[in-house]
């Protein structure tokens, strides 16, 4: 319904007219596993690499939601109702663009770097996108996008949401200011930075968990160590490792309040400094070590973080203060294998979206039995060819790590809603029995398009869409 005059596109970039003819701009993408073992997905964008017009094989070809189109008005069947037989079995892919005003992004960003307490706002160019939620082991984590920001909010507002949104499933670097903290980019596949700074490891575990991973390592090289954590720090002498190792107690005294056996919590505020804490100097969450408890001159303390990024090493002079050092080279060592153990700190994007009415509805005319079908493990649900984990309950809630798709998968429309490629594959048997739109299955040779078709490769990790219904992420 919109109004596109001769030879342009329209504000959604993905229609044009083509002398009175609405064209899709974008070739139709097919995945053919024929071409090079796990190739990376190659953009569709640009026209050179089109379908060069040789036969597609149904069992080695998955026809993608991407470039294929809608099925507004909600009634219609979907644009492509495709059947291939593969090991003898009629197979049947129902693909569609889906146009959803009810999706988001959950951004998990690998980092003990403090971003900003939970439910704070995130914004993105002055506008509240999303907030923080809680936190998981060792990666901070964001909720970015809904129908609340997308159209409960002033236009402006809904267009940044889905301006942030877009960028971030088509892969593309955001930046995010989050109220109370930090400022991040984002973008998926890749390091995130934070306040300007690329982070580059993960931690290898809590204070306490680092303390029993690397006890052991410790033992015969520093009298205590502490392990930094803005979470849980751990103290080697009481920790019960340290106990079955036989060190015995230093009369360290620590700051924050005390779990269980070496294990403390609250030590610091949260922050960008050591262990996800907001200390530049470790010695701030000390307090004066306890000669009635072991402390003497001489005692050598280890600090380092979850990370081996921080590390320092101190000896305890006659007040039994603790005085800086070189750090030995045997310690040293061990702090490059706590780093040496952390993976690599990296942005995950995961579009989540509600396959609605209108989508359901251009699969089957009776639209709760696609939903049926696919929480029974009978219809896999991919997006662009890319496993999709399916939310149980009510509905067909997906999720997809947008890494695993082509590159520039989705679109949007300036209702403002994101469009989605959403493929559903069954037997024809099952599509029939659920009461599909039999009258417009089509065979791949026949599922042509004006504009042309994109063979591309698979990637390698995905599993091929036409195995066994119900794996690769579906319950």
């Amino acid at each position: 319904m919109c109004i596109i005059k001769d030879g342009m596109t329209g504000a959604c970039d993905r229609y044009a007219n083509a002398a009175g003819e609405l064209i899709r701009v974008d070739p139709h993408v097919l995945i053919d596993r024929t071409l090079s073992a796990g190739g990376e997905f190659v953009p569709f964008l640009g026209r050179e690499a089109d379908w060069d017009g040789r036969l597609l094989g149904e069992a080695t070809t998955f026809v993608t939601a991407i470039g294929a189109g809608t099925t507004y008005p909600d009634y219609k069947p979907a644009p492509f109702i495709v059947a291939s037989e593969i090991d003898g079995v009629d197979m049947v892919t129902v693909v569609t663009e889906g146009i959803f005003s009810y999706c988001g992004v959950k951004v998990k960003i690998d980092t003990d770097r403090w971003l900003g307490p939970e439910q704070a706002v995130v914004r993105a160019d002055g506008e509240a996108i999303g907030h923080v939620t809680t936190g998981e082991y060792g990666s901070q984590m964001l909720s970015l996008g809904g129908v609340h920001h997308l159209t409960g909010g002033s236009k402006r507002e809904g267009k940044v949401t889905c301006d942030a949104l877009l960028a971030l499933s088509n892969g593309l670097p955001v930046e995010l200011a989050i109220d109370g903290g930090s400022t991040v980019i984002v973008e998926a596949g890749k390091a995130p930075i934070v306040n300007g700074v690329p982070e580059t490891r993960m931690r290898v575990g809590c204070g306490s968990a680092t303390i029993g991973m690397f006890a052991k390592q410790w033992l015969g090289l520093a009298d205590e160590v502490v392990v930094v954590d803005d979470h849980i720090t751990g103290v080697l002498s009481e920790h019960q490792a340290g106990k079955l190792l036989g060190i015995p107690d230093t009369g360290i005294r620590m700051k924050g309040r005390r779990s269980t056996p070496g294990r403390y919590f609250q030590v610091a505020e949260p922050g960008t400094g050591w262990g996800g804490t907001n200390l530049a100097d470790p010695l701030a969450i000390l307090g004066a070590f306890d000669p009635k408890k072991g402390a003497r001159p001489g005692l050598t303390l280890f600090m380092v973080s979850t990370t081996g990024e921080h590390a320092a090493y101190f000896v305890l002079d006659e007040a039994l203060r603790p005085v800086e050092h070189e750090i030995p080279a045997p310690l040293a060592a061990v702090a490059e294998r706590i780093a040496e153990n952390c993976e690599p700190a990296l942005s995950t994007v995961l579009f989540m979206g509600g396959a609605g009415g209108s989508l359901r509805s251009g699969v089957t005319e009776n639209p709760v039995r696609l939903t049926h079908s696919v929480k029974q493990a009978l219809t896999r649900v991919t997006c662009g060819g890319a496993p999709a984990y399916v939310w149980p309950g009510g509905g067909i809630t997906f999720m997809v790590d947008v890494t695993r798709m082509p590159s520039n998968a989705f679109g949007y429309v300036p209702t403002p809603a994101l469009v989605a490629p959403i493929e559903f594959t069954m037997t024809l048997a099952d599509y029939e029995a659920l009461g599909g739109h039999m009258d417009h299955v089509r065979r791949l040779s026949e599922a042509g398009t004006p504009q042309g078709r994109r063979l591309v490769a698979p990637i390698a990790d995905n599993p091929w869409p036409f195995g066994q219904p119900g794996s690769g992420g579906t319950p």
